[in-house]
């Protein structure tokens, strides 16, 4: 938890010069699921990080591999250890800009577009992808839902087990901020 904390302080000092601007979150929900022909398979984690300045709309989020939580034991470990070798490759991260200029002082759904490079299993690559900032009594949250290649990131499935896992993967992120004033 410590990490969390420091990895968002150090996300408010990218920001420098616009602190009442950024707004962050230290409990991003992200959450993937592979339909396949042999099995469906999801994980969550909450202990994701993102901030956003709502002045300049760049973002940022990072999830550690290591915190998703699968149904079965043995998915996780085969996940960690064989697919995303969390041990060398400990976090996923994204850094982007929104693309629309909604005014995020009213409250509103607002769909907009994010542009920016992901790195997955030591591999970037560029997504621009839709979703949603909504605005309610002054909160903002964000919500999108896209889909990952798993061989755009060299992430190898074995020949093995190909009907058990996807080669695209569901992306589910969500996010509700805070001022950097008000964590706590």
């Amino acid at each position: 938890m410590k990490k969390l904390l420091i990895i968002g302080c150090l996300l408010c000092s990218c920001f420098a010069g616009f602190a009442q601007d950024i707004q962050s979150c230290r409990n991003v929900m992200f959450r993937f699921y592979s339909s396949a022909p042999m099995e469906d398979i999801e994980a969550k984690t909450t202990q994701g990080v993102s901030a956003i300045n709502t002045a300049t709309k760049a973002v940022y989020f990072k999830v550690p591999i290591n915190t998703f939580q699968f149904k079965k034991k043995l998915m996780q470990e085969h996940f960690n250890e064989n697919y995303l070798e969390s041990d060398k490759y400990p976090h996923a991260e994204f850094k982007g800009k929104v693309l629309e200029n909604p005014d995020l002082t009213k409250d509103g759904v607002y769909p907009v577009t994010v542009e920016g490079n992901m790195l997955i299993h030591g591999v970037n690559k560029t997504y621009k992808e839709k979703g949603t900032l909504t605005v309610q009594n002054g909160k903002l949250s964000a919500k999108a839902v896209f889909n990952v290649r798993v061989a755009d990131h060299k992430i190898k499935i074995p020949s093995l087990v190909i009907k058990n896992i996807a080669e695209v993967v569901e992306v589910t992120v969500e996010a509700t901020y805070l001022p950097t004033n008000q964590q706590k």
